[in-house]
């Protein structure tokens, strides 16, 4: 399965990240305001991670439970689906 955006989007992205980064750091001679007034990069992604607080969503762990086929997952809540999943 092939994951990401295509490869010249992906290149954008990336140069848009570092020209951001640059400019929060004052290495660049021009810079926006949104530059500076907008959430970091790295924070932005950490907060798409999944991996925080919240974690998966419970359509993400019932997808999973469905491929895994645990039996009752269509009644669980979050939590319950968390506990099938050994996920905590």
């Amino acid at each position: 399965m092939e994951r990401g955006r295509p490869e010249p989007v992906a290149q954008e992205i990336a140069a848009r990240t570092v020209n951001k980064s640059r400019a929060r750091a004052g290495e660049s001679q021009e810079v926006s305001g949104a530059s500076l007034d907008d959430i970091s990069s790295s924070r932005r992604g950490g907060l798409r991670s999944q991996s925080g607080a919240a974690g998966r969503t419970k359509a993400q762990l019932y997808e999973q439970a469905r491929r895994r086929g645990i039996p009752g997952r269509s009644t669980m809540t979050k939590a319950q689906l968390e506990r099938a999943l050994g996920d905590r």
